[in-house]
């Protein structure tokens, strides 16, 4: 198989300038570069850039693929919208890591699987991007799903306390559910972890309560706030008091206690549910399977009901493909064979057909590939 590694970078809170576009193109001569993009497939070398320098710089996305099973994905979110504290709880391994740069955290998932099924890089990009606008949004389930990709990897030791478990986590929009996808994540270690997630994502508030917390705000900081929106520090400052005023407002619903479980815990109750849906799976496929068997069975006793009446017809067809001396024809006789052995033992004339088949084996004993194929149909014994 050839090689095959997809590099795909997007900005998303400003373009690139000519400039920097110019610096990209002198990194590849074949990459497709816009002013929100770098995408670059390699079936032979190996890319010249820095993934972690660029998104310092430039980016704030990026995606990476390999045919050996290698898969990165990294995010840029200025820090004061998910700052060291709340990242430090959920990073600390190679598969998931955080660190602050210039104003700006970027989070890196990386996952390494020799056991992997082939795909293409294109594409993926596009639909994990939204879990970034989540995550200004104050969404943490996307850490959550890092560190559990920390657990499988083995970097996180089973006596380690898990950390808060965000809500809606048993319910992933489309983004997280083709991150797990991504990052081959197991599906039984999320829904272990879901169980203790709390509620939904709260994403939005009414009219009054934004109402309600505005008017609670001092003047001084409602002064502050005129005075960064008037300057234009407003790039991130509507998603900046969203999250606040959820958190202020929604304190009481989001509240999740303190974690009882450890990394252990979880896996033992992964497994548990592995084995009840491996189960449960087992007897959905013998249902069916058994299903198909009675269909099968009902389909071949109408068939062989509407030979009733045409026996002599079918032995006297049975005669001129055995004079053919043709190997095909053979087959085909056999295999009506099998069918009036069957319409006779469903006519209680099993009998009958054992003595006309005994004397049609005596005519012919002595064409072997033939009185084979009778042996192999349990047509003689």
């Amino acid at each position: 198989m050839s090689e095959y590694q997809y590099y795909e970078f997007q900005t998303v809170d400003r373009p690139l300038t000519h400039e920097q576009m110019s610096m990209l193109r002198a990194y590849s001569s074949r990459a497709q570069i816009t002013p929100t993009s770098f995408v670059n497939v390699y079936n032979w070398g190996d890319f010249k850039g820095n993934p972690e320098k660029w998104m310092e710089k430039y980016f704030d996305a990026f995606l990476y693929l390999a045919n050996w099973g290698s898969r990165w994905f990294m995010l840029r979110l200025p820090e004061k919208l998910l700052g060291e504290q709340v990242t430090s709880t959920y990073c600390a391994s190679e598969s998931f890591s955080c660190y602050q740069k210039d104003g700006n955290v970027i989070l890196s998932f990386n996952s390494d699987d020799e056991d992997y099924e082939w795909a293409e890089g294109e594409g993926w990009l596009a639909a994990l991007i939204p879990i970034r606008a989540d995550l200004i949004r104050g969404d943490h389930r996307a850490l959550y799903l890092g560190w559990l990709l920390a657990f499988q990897t083995g970097e996180i030791d089973n006596d380690t306390p898990e950390p808060p478990v965000p809500p809606g986590l048993g319910d992933l929009n489309a983004s997280l559910d083709r991150l797990a996808d991504f990052l081959r994540i197991d599906r039984d270690l999320i829904a272990a972890a879901a169980e203790r997630s709390p509620g939904e994502q709260v994403t939005s508030l009414s009219e009054r309560e934004v109402d309600a917390w505005v008017s609670n705000l001092s003047s001084r900081e409602k002064d502050a706030l005129l005075v960064r929106l008037i300057s234009g520090d407003t790039q991130h400052l509507a998603a900046e008091l969203q999250q606040r005023t959820i958190l202020e407002m929604r304190s009481g619903e989001m509240l999740i206690k303190a974690p009882s479980r450890t990394a252990g815990e979880i896996i033992s109750r992964a497994q548990n549910l592995a084995d009840a849906r491996k189960k449960k799976e087992a007897a959905r496929r013998a249902r069916e399977k058994a299903k198909r068997q009675r269909e099968q069975a009902e389909r071949r006793k109408q068939y062989l009901e509407s030979l009733a009446g045409r026996e002599s017809h079918l032995w006297a067809n049975v005669d001129k493909l055995i004079a053919t001396r043709q190997p095909k024809q053979y087959d085909d006789a056999v295999t009506l064979l099998q069918d009036l052995m069957d319409l006779a033992d469903i006519q209680n004339k099993s009998y009958d057909f054992s003595a006309r088949m005994e004397a049609l084996h005596g005519e012919h004993a002595r064409k072997t590939t033939l009185v084979e194929r009778f042996r192999k149909a349990k047509l003689i014994g």
